[in-house]
């Protein structure tokens, strides 16, 4: 079977209130690949995870789940999909291996225990299968939410602010488990507001502002293309004010006048960075160390949403 795992053309959703939650939103996601779609609250993010999985009615527009229309074959296309809400929403009395077994009916998967033991201990679960949800932390709990929407082996899974509200510790143990699902053939997709999430697990990345879909690239690709270098100038003395000739380059002066920051494209042929120590010298300001940092996500992040 070739294609997306997921496609969705011209995407809207309007509420009776009036609010386009979504607005003519068009993507594919690829199979095997970590995606992550980025926006701040209220961007949409769970509104379109909501029309892919059924739960949301969109106003307009097409969803495909690994070629099956996810209104014409619901029961299709939502076999291949494992959802991760954001709440704990199961029995609390419950153990963890009745509580992953039920889930696994539901989507009327014939039982398979064999199934369900490895991908416990694929979780670091095992050892707490016969414990109840109640007793466990909230890592645990997380843990368990994951079992569940992969209990009937879907190929696609939506993990919605998977680790909000966690310790980092235990966001950098989701993290290897995510990577471990895509080495298992799943397909993922996350929503997250936790910029440093994004950068260090997804291939790509979608931004989603105000219900629209305002870019998607690879990781790499958005960094280089959006990405910019700042050229960090220590001084020997302290600078109180840019001598004029020095004015209109972008520089700024930082660290109480024993720093300057000037801010470049990499990318570009002439750059500045030449002339600006050139001109530097000219005017008899000495560096005695120099550094170059490059643009993290979140300033692109802020950039993207900002001009949308």
């Amino acid at each position: 079977m070739n294609g997306p795992a997921l496609s969705i053309q011209t995407l809207d959703k309007v509420y009776a209130n009036g609010l386009k939650a979504l607005d003519q939103v068009t993507l594919e996601v690829r199979r095997g690949e970590i995606f992550a779609l980025l926006g701040p609250n209220g961007a949409g993010k769970t509104t379109l995870i909501g029309a892919v999985c059924g739960i949301v009615q969109p106003s307009g527009g097409r969803i495909e789940v690994f070629g099956h229309d996810n209104i014409r074959e619901y029961r299709k296309a939502r076999s291949h999909i494992g959802l991760v809400p954001q709440e704990l929403t199961t029995g609390m009395f419950e153990t963890v291996w009745n509580t992953v077994s039920f889930s696994r009916g539901l989507f009327g998967k014939p039982a398979n225990p064999l199934y369900i033991e490895q991908l416990l201990k694929n979780l670091a679960l095992w050892e707490k299968k016969d414990t109840q949800l109640r007793m466990l932390s909230g890592g645990m709990k997380r843990r368990v939410l994951i079992a569940k929407a992969l209990s009937h082996e879907p190929d696609l899974l939506f993990l919605d602010e998977p680790t909000a509200g966690v310790d980092v510790e235990l966001r950098k143990s989701m993290w290897a488990q995510v990577r471990r699902l895509r080495e298992m053939g799943v397909t993922v997709i996350l929503t997250t507001h936790y910029i440093e999430e994004a950068e260090e697990m997804a291939d790509r990345i979608g931004v989603i502002n105000k219900g629209r879909l305002i870019v998607t690239e690879d990781k790499k690709t958005l960094m280089h293309k959006l990405g910019r270098k700042e050229l960090l100038l220590d001084l020997y003395k302290p600078l109180e004010a840019l001598p004029p000739s020095l004015a209109g380059l972008g520089l700024r002066i930082a660290e109480g006048g024993m720093r300057l920051v000037f801010t470049y494209d990499p990318a570009q042929e002439n750059n500045g960075v030449v002339s600006l120590l050139d001109r530097l010298r000219e005017e008899g300001v000495k560096c005695k160390d120099f550094n170059t940092r490059e643009s993290s996500l979140e300033d692109i992040f802020v950039q993207l949403v900002g001009d949308s």
